[in-house]
């Protein structure tokens, strides 16, 4: 299992995901999930990954490789060479596809499930940001303002902080402060996410990583905003009244 969350606000665009991969109680690895596809001053991207890792890992290498094309289109597109944000998403769909129809009498003969979900987004030249989610069909949708984020994985435990807390005129970087905070409370309820986390964050109009960093096991950010969200979400329970249902409390 595994978590990512893409965040797209006005300032720009951020990325956080877990590096934890298992195939079972006691084959637990650690794998980067969040890839860089970059020319700095000329487009930025970013590509989070969920799913079965070979197939991750092999639409990754076709992507940088190059994408062979579909009847009656140019073959070999790397997606650094993408024109375009959207078709650059369509080139990822196109991997995935391609990947499939590679692998897919292997994978039935072993009765095992491809399954891959991406997170695309960056900024080409003059165009807008953009956020994609790509799924294992090769199909996606985009962010808009009204939704202003997208995850893949275990994503349901970090959802509602995301859904109260973050909208399209959030701070940037108060935007990676609560993605930080959806990722601590995923891995507080699923083993599997957790450390280290990778984040990714591009201004708009920049055309480059602002930051691109590890967190690792013990840092002291990342340490101090788990004991503080902790402590607020305590603060917070004891500040609500109690109930108005069933017997009053003795006093």
């Amino acid at each position: 299992m595994t978590y990512c969350v893409g965040v797209l606000v006005e300032e720009g665009l951020l990325m956080v995901a877990d590096t934890r991969t298992n195939a079972g109680l006691d084959d637990i690895s650690t794998y980067r999930k969040l890839h860089h596809f970059n020319v700095p001053g000329e487009r930025v991207m970013m590509l989070a990954s969920a799913g079965n890792l070979s197939v991750t890992q092999s639409v990754l290498s076709m992507l940088s490789e190059g994408v062979p094309g579909d009847d009656g289109e140019p073959p070999l597109m790397k997606l650094i060479e993408a024109p375009t944000m959207f078709q650059a998403a369509q080139l990822v769909g196109r991997a995935i596809r391609r990947v499939r129809q590679i692998e897919k009498a292997g994978f039935e003969a072993a009765n095992l499930r491809f399954s891959i979900s991406l997170l695309f987004g960056g900024q080409i030249g003059d165009e807008p940001m953009r956020l994609f989610l790509i799924y294992s069909a090769g199909n996606f949708i985009e962010c808009s303002t009204d939704a202003p984020f997208l995850q893949i994985g275990e994503h349901k435990y970090g959802k509602p902080i995301l859904d109260r807390a973050v909208k399209f005129e959030t701070d940037l970087y108060d935007a990676l402060k609560v993605s930080l905070v959806s990722m601590d409370s995923t891995m507080r309820s699923n083993l599997g996410v957790g450390l280290p986390i990778d984040i990714a964050v591009s201004r708009r109009g920049a055309l480059d990583l602002e930051v691109s960093h590890r967190i690792e096991a013990g840092e002291g950010y990342f340490h101090d905003l788990r004991e503080r969200w902790s402590a607020a979400l305590r603060a917070a329970h004891r500040s609500i009244p109690r109930p108005p249902y069933g017997p009053a409390p003795a006093k």
